[in-house]
C-alpha cells in the first residue's frame, strides 16, 4: 500500500466462520481497491504497527486510552 505521510484511510472488513474460528480481517484502501487479507487479529495489528512506525521507526508510541480522562 501506498504510504501517506499524515493520512492513511483504509475499509475494515471483519468475520469468522463459526464460533470456534479464529476472527480474519480485510483492509481495503479506497484509493486504490488494493486489499490485504489477515489470518488472525493480531496480524492485522503487528500490520497496522508497522505502517504507524514508517513515519517515526525507532519511536515507541504509548497505547491508546479509553474514555475521558481523570
Amino acid at each position: 500500500m501506498t504510504v501517506e505521510t499524515n493520512y492513511w484511510s483504509y475499509l475494515l472488513r471483519v468475520w469468522r466462520e463459526s464460533a470456534q474460528d479464529p476472527w480474519r480481517a480485510m483492509l481495503e484502501d479506497p484509493h486504490t481497491g488494493e486489499r490485504l487479507a489477515f489470518a488472525d487479529a493480531e496480524r492485522l495489528l503487528a500490520f497496522l504497527n508497522q505502517q504507524f512506525n514508517v513515519e517515526n521507526p525507532g519511536e515507541t508510541k504509548p497505547p491508546p486510552t479509553r474514555g475521558p480522562q481523570a
